[in-house]
């Protein structure tokens, strides 16, 4: 069984540490998995959450192998099941699938990738949360049809980091794990000692050191994901 990609350490990561306001502090930290499912790379990314402050936890791609559908969505399977049981979540996010008039095909692909993440996270009995794409990339850009190269500025601009997140994959599933917090836990924070005001953004500094190396030392793949090319399979 393949691990995901980059390859899991036997150390746990840690909690955020950065200080919060007294509003913060009424809500407890919740960790939120996302995931950009694609036949061939699925990308996931985790970030810890408290009202207005987030921060990255860990981010990578699992990528599948096998020479029929069947092997192929197994290895999803078993990566996805890796990360929920590495780095414990507490809830999942996941953007809906959207299908193009001329790409039938692709999203039914992105549907069998989609089915058995979801069906992780029913064996690891965590919620589901879904989004709509356009929804996702309103909320993070402004704009409900921005590009690839967007949503990886507006992830890198949200959690503060260094770099674009890279692959592409990385950067949805981050994506889609931020507008959670956004649409649910951030507007906790408005009936939470901050009289109707909305919670600050504040993002933490990614952390050093976990399983694999930065996101900004990725690479993209010409192999495609499974969501984007009518031919993949």
């Amino acid at each position: 069984m393949p691990p995901p990609s980059p390859a899991p350490s036997s150390t746990p990561a840690p909690r955020p540490s950065s200080p919060g306001s007294s509003g913060d502090a009424a809500i407890p930290w919740q960790r939120v998995v996302g995931f950009d499912p694609g036949l061939n790379i699925t990308g996931y990314g985790v970030i810890d959450c408290r009202g207005g402050i987030v921060r990255l936890v860990e981010a990578g791609t699992i990528r599948s192998r096998g020479e029929t559908l069947e092997t192929r969505l197994a290895t999803i399977h078993e990566g996805v099941r890796d990360v929920l049981q590495a780095l414990t979540p507490a809830v999942m996010a996941i953007e809906q699938v959207f299908v193009h008039a001329k790409f039938p095909r692709t999203a039914i692909l992105m549907g069998h990738a989609r089915g058995v993440i979801c069906l992780a996270a029913a064996q690891a009995g965590l919620t589901v949360n879904n989004y709509p794409p356009t929804r996702v990339k309103s909320l993070l850009t402004g704009s409900g049809h921005a590009g690839k190269e967007q949503m990886q500025a507006a992830v890198q601009r949200e959690l503060a980091l260094a770099a674009r997140p890279e692959p592409a994959d990385v950067a949805d599933a981050l994506a889609v794990a931020l507008a959670d917090w956004h649409l649910r836990i951030r507007q906790r924070g408005l009936a939470l000692g901050r009289g109707g005001k909305p919670a600050p953004r504040r993002s933490a500094a990614p952390p050093t050191g976990q399983r694999g190396a930065p996101l900004s030392a990725g690479g993209g793949d010409d192999e495609g994901d499974g969501c984007s090319q009518e031919d993949d399979a």
